[in-house]
């Protein structure tokens, strides 16, 4: 998706294209299409642009936004690091 960068599975968050509509997937079994995304804001911002409509092959509804831009908000501001500079 929008992030290039290679991180331990772990800090990747699955967001789901299912029944009960797009939502945070957090034991990563829930059944439907999936996609990840880092657990960093800016990734989020990037793929609620577009790409995660993409990835999922649906259309965010005003709902389902919502619901994604509230859990990204309880995402850590991130800190800029000497690694990444």
């Amino acid at each position: 998706m929008g992030c290039r960068m290679v991180l331990p599975k772990r800090s990747l968050i699955r967001i789901v294209r299912g029944p009960e509509g797009i939502q945070v997937d957090p034991t990563g079994k829930s059944a439907g299409r999936g996609a990840y995304l880092h657990d960093r804001r800016s990734c989020w911002e990037r793929g609620l642009k577009g790409a995660l409509a993409n990835a999922l092959k649906a259309d965010l509804a005003a709902e389902d936004r919502e619901r994604l831009f509230s859990f990204m908000a309880s995402l850590p501001e991130e800190e800029t690091s000497a690694q990444e500079m």
